[in-house]
């Protein structure tokens, strides 16, 4: 039991030990940066900048709806590569009722391109 026991506490120990190395040489790092990069503030360096142009009016904008949809409508596409690239790998192993559950994901997720279209989502105004 204690040999066991010791293993276990062994193997944290690994990872402790690796855990406070990486914090350290971060650390270390950063402090050395810290040290030897130059400080030569200047004006231009905390104006607000954004895309190369320089800021005009306040800094709160509304956004367009039509942006969450777009990030929507890609996160859901992307969710239908992550589950569909699996099922691609191990076609073999699911057989017909793999086919038809991802056939009918698929669908599902066809309907909700069809729904975007027919609201004219899609359309870049």
């Amino acid at each position: 039991m204690s040999a066991e026991y010791s293993d276990f506490l062994r193997q944290y120990l690994t990872v402790a030990i690796f855990a406070v190395v990486g914090i350290g040489l971060g650390a270390t790092l950063l402090g050395i940066g810290r040290i030897f990069r130059p400080v030569r503030p200047q004006e231009q360096k905390y104006l607000v900048y954004e895309s190369g142009v320089d800021p005009v009016g306040t800094g709160w904008s509304q956004s367009q709806i039509r942006y969450y949809i777009y990030a929507l409508l890609f996160v859901m596409f992307d969710v239908e590569a992550v589950f569909i690239f699996p099922w691609a790998t191990r076609l073999e192993e699911y057989g017909t009722f793999g086919l038809i559950e991802m056939l009918i994901f698929v669908a599902i997720l066809a309907l909700g391109l069809l729904y975007a279209w027919r609201k004219k989502v899609l359309r870049w105004v």
